[in-house]
């Protein structure tokens, strides 16, 4: 009986140490330097990003915007590599492209009231992103 105990403690121990030694390490999942906050709201999208250290990747949101055009405030420190917004109406026409490098506030060009698309091309990226597409 003295034996058995002792395996499960000498067991239970040994499991405990390789899940703390687990918990430990670094995640090295490819998006881990990108994890960005977004509301998706009608007629309301915002996108944060903090602390994006060389991410390449293209992101898309599907937003629902009940008007024919959006204002899209751009605020974003981008230290190296490109960072791009595009944004496609619900006919998928391209209604806006700007790089997130350029800071202020933009009109989309005219589109189609619906499901609008909002892509985020981003290439050895770092720095903070901060956009936001609001209906007028």
């Amino acid at each position: 009986m003295k034996r058995l105990i002792t395996y499960f403690v000498c067991g239970s121990l040994v499991l405990l140490l390789a899940l703390l030694v687990g918990c430990s390490k670094k995640s090295t999942s490819s998006l881990a330097p990108f994890q960005p906050q977004i509301t998706n709201m009608p007629d309301d999208f915002q996108f944060q990003a903090t602390g994006v250290e060389n991410v390449t990747t293209t992101e898309q949101y599907v937003w629902q915007n009940t008007g024919t055009s959006a204002n899209v405030n751009q605020s974003c420190a981008i230290t190296s590599g490109s960072a791009t917004l595009t944004i496609y109406d619900n006919d998928t026409v391209q209604v806006y492209s700007q790089s997130l490098t350029a800071n202020g506030t933009y009109a989309t060009s005219v589109g189609t009231t619906g499901s609008w698309l909002i892509r985020v091309q981003l290439t050895n990226c770092y720095g903070t992103l901060n956009f936001r597409a609001q209906k007028p």
